[in-house]
């Protein structure tokens, strides 16, 4: 699948409407050990190379300089799709990376966390999904912990909808910028989406310092999607980790 067609399945997925997206689950014989063979169009989940989550250890150190985000406060809708909780949002904040910009198209939770650090598995993990002009995808991921309350994580939790698939439009901004850690380091590697296609050639990156949400506000979550949503983690197949 090109790019183009995985930014494409991004954006489509939002509806999950798709008969062969139905099929898939966190749980059961939809569960992600079998993601491969439900579909043919899921066929690299199970064949894949360069599959996503990954546990991140053994870093290179390539001196990578913080990342740089310009950080906009925009966001349309919100849903809870059966597989997550997600935001979407149109063109909004963005960022530059070898010498390409990436905008933000959505954001979604994973309960516990998808990717590890160092073995560590954290209760939340936040995704914020990118595409450049040419339909390439970056996954900026950030780790929640257990903390002080986040305003903008009670303003996603407010505004929940009652039944699954079903949008609803935010009547204000949310403070993206609480989202983010005040330091803009990260981990990089080359992966995959972590749900069906798990379509590869996704630029990873991982910040290294942690955002707080309450414990009350991390249940909340995991009541809201009503089990865990995290891909287990996949094997490295020779792939490096930067920082």
């Amino acid at each position: 699948m090109s790019y183009n067609k995985a930014m494409l399945y991004i954006l489509a997925t939002l509806t999950f409407s798709s008969q062969a997206n139905s099929l898939w689950t966190y749980e059961g014989s939809g569960a992600p050990e079998n993601w491969g063979k439900l579909s043919d169009e899921f066929k690299v989940c199970e064949n894949g190379f360069n599959q996503s989550p990954i546990n991140i250890d053994k870093v290179i150190d390539g001196k990578l300089k913080p990342l740089s985000i310009n950080i906009h406060t925009h966001a349309q809708k919100i849903i809870n799709n059966g597989h997550s909780i997600q935001i979407n949002v149109n063109d909004d904040d963005d960022f530059s990376i070898d010498g390409a910009t990436y905008q933000l198209k959505q954001f979604h939770f994973h309960s516990p966390s998808e990717n590890e650090i160092k073995g560590k598995q954290y209760p939340l993990e936040l995704h914020f999904v990118h595409s450049k002009n040419d339909g390439g995808v970056a996954v900026l991921a950030i780790m929640l912990e257990e903390g002080d309350a986040n305003p903008a994580i009670e303003q996603v939790l407010s505004n929940i909808p009652e039944e699954k698939n079903q949008e609803k439009e935010l009547g204000t901004n949310i403070n993206l910028a609480a989202l983010y850690p005040e330091d803009k380091s990260y981990y990089r590697f080359s992966g995959s989406l972590t749900t069906p296609p798990c379509t590869e050639g996704v630029v990873w990156l991982v910040m290294k310092q942690p955002i707080k949400a309450s414990k009350e506000q991390i249940k909340k979550f995991q009541q809201a999607l009503g089990h865990s949503n995290n891909r287990p983690v996949q094997p490295l197949h020779g792939r490096l980790i930067v920082n």
